[in-house]
């Protein structure tokens, strides 16, 4: 079974930091591109990072300077390190795992349940 398992949120202070993971099981993420994508409520999802298969990073303006992507293929996992948090990153963040470096969600095939991050005070 193909799946994507997100983890790492919770509730954290502004300009705190969190790192969420992407694990990947049933298929290695070696040869595809993995986006984080966030849902706030009442928001549509949008785009934050992607990584390509050769760590070609790309960053929505929002978070740039303040995320960072990465990947480690041999644990099969990509991480988003995210540092110097808003309340305005509150959202549910997602990982998608697809064959087109784009922050679009569309060419995106699989995708994890998400993990809820809460930046408050």
């Amino acid at each position: 079974q193909l799946q994507l398992v997100e983890s790492g949120g919770g509730l954290v202070q502004p300009g705190g930091s969190l790192r969420l993971s992407c694990a990947a099981s049933g298929f290695t993420l070696d040869d595809y591109v993995i986006g984080w994508f966030r849902q706030a409520p009442g928001k549509e999802r949008e785009g934050v990072s992607c990584i390509s298969s050769n760590s070609l990073t790309y960053y929505t303006v929002s978070v740039k300077g303040r995320f960072t992507i990465s990947r480690d293929n041999a644990k099969n996992t990509v991480y988003l390190q995210m540092n110097s948090l808003k309340p305005e990153d509150t959202a549910v963040y997602y990982c998608a795992a697809g064959m087109v470096v784009t922050t679009n969600e569309r060419p995106y095939e699989f995708w994890g349940q998400g993990t809820q991050v809460t930046v408050s005070s």
